[in-house]
């Protein structure tokens, strides 16, 4: 198992692997900043560790000064505010569970070493925050002995990591309560419950947004009266249709929610005062190529969504993705790495037939998508059970400079 004590310096550690999650149904907009309380209700899909993960590795010691916090190798500031909250209410639950067991085996009072690392661009619009705060709280609680219902902890960092501490198709629920204790994520179905699902994401930046999601969420909540429609008429009754036909396996109309609601999110994000821009002209060609392709085949065949970046997540069924890859391919040509430019699972070859190429394949941009990334649903957090997978050594320090 990945937890394991220096018996010499009384020292843990663990290390756990957290997946990101794509929304189908978004989340924009905070009710409460502290409790990080959501104005509407989401639903999303957990994709694959196999080709979108954070690892990380906590470790608690008696011989630690201070808290410290390592992101991608660069040492950042352990004293942030979501971070420190998170740590606060594992320990509060550990603290809980414990009572008055003195023979508890790790000191609460001790300080910890964090260090985190995504196997994909960060800050960019692929749900780092939410991968790298399930990952954290997942950690600490593995570290500190603490089970039961973690994602209203997981929310406290990033709204929604709360959705990332579970697999397959995730619903968080809004909540009534101002505490947040009803605010939380509920598996709808599990990874294994649509096999046939698959995942592209389209990479057209690995670059850090201008306008970061937590300041972009207020001033649309402060400034947009769309938002607040939303919130309150529009995705009441989507999040009911999106559960069904999750539930009826209908990629038809799971396909057609999830567009319309990704085109309605950014319509917020435009209602917003002044407007905020998380499209780029890739991303609108992206829109225009999927419509193209249904258009073509005469149903909902492929389904983007953007989240608060340029980045696509398109939605399809496995039978399809061999195709919808080559079209992406002659409309996107690579331009310097044609051997990098698909990643993650296997894909197959198609020859696309002449009336499909004139009818989607409409001046190509080379260069303009980096990779394409290839997944499917998948699991929620996990353990590592290798030693030699920990990021931090047997002196709390990362391994590279350990």
């Amino acid at each position: 198992m990945a937890a394991e004590r220096g018996t010499e310096r009384d020292m843990e550690r663990v290390t756990c692997t957290a997946p990101v999650n794509i929304a189908v149904i978004k989340y924009w907009g905070k009710r409460d900043t502290e409790l990080i309380l959501p104005i509407n209700s989401s639903l999303s899909v957990t994709l694959h560790q196999d080709q979108l993960r954070t690892t990380t590795t906590a470790a608690a010691c008696r011989d630690f000064t201070e808290d410290r916090l390592w992101l991608n190798g660069e040492e950042v500031d352990a004293a942030q505010p979501r971070l420190q909250a998170c740590l606060r209410e594992v320990r509060r639950l550990a603290r809980k569970r414990r009572g008055d067991d003195a023979a508890a085996p790790l000191s609460l009072s001790y300080k910890v070493h964090v260090a985190s690392e995504n196997n994909f661009p960060t800050a960019a619009g692929l749900a780092s925050s939410a991968a790298g705060y399930a990952c954290l709280v997942s950690v600490l609680a593995r570290l500190y002995g603490v089970e039961g219902e973690l994602s209203e902890v997981a929310r406290r960092g990033s709204g929604s990591a709360c959705r990332s501490m579970l697999g397959g198709f995730v619903q968080w629920n809004r909540g009534e309560r101002p505490d947040g204790r009803d605010s939380v994520a509920q598996q709808l179905a599990p990874e294994t419950h649509w096999p046939e699902l698959s995942v592209l994401v389209l990479v057209v930046s690995g670059e850090k947004k201008a306008v970061g999601s937590t300041a972009g969420m207020q001033t649309s909540v402060d400034t947009s009266p769309l938002l607040k429609y939303r919130a309150e008429v529009v995705v009441p009754e989507r999040m009911t249709r999106m559960a069904r036909c999750i539930q009826d396996r209908d990629f038809e109309t799971f396909g057609q929610l999830t567009m319309q609601d990704s085109n309605q999110f950014h319509a917020t994000c435009l209602d917003t005062f002044p407007p905020i821009f998380y499209l780029n002209d890739i991303s609108r060609r992206i829109i225009a190529l999927v419509h193209r392709f249904n258009a073509h085949h005469g149903c909902t065949k492929v389904a983007y969504t953007f989240d608060a970046g340029p980045n696509a997540v398109v939605f399809m069924l496995e039978d399809t993705v061999d195709e919808f890859v080559e079209v992406v391919r002659r409309s996107f040509p690579p331009s310097s790495n044609g051997d990098q430019f698909l990643r993650g699972r296997p894909v197959g070859t198609a020859v696309l037939p002449e009336e499909l190429l004139s009818a989607v394949v409409m001046d190509p941009v080379p260069g303009a998508i980096r990779y394409i990334l290839h997944t499917k649903p998948g699991p929620g957090p996990q353990l590592l059970d290798a030693p030699s997978q920990h990021l931090l050594g047997p002196d709390g320090l990362p391994c590279h400079s350990a």
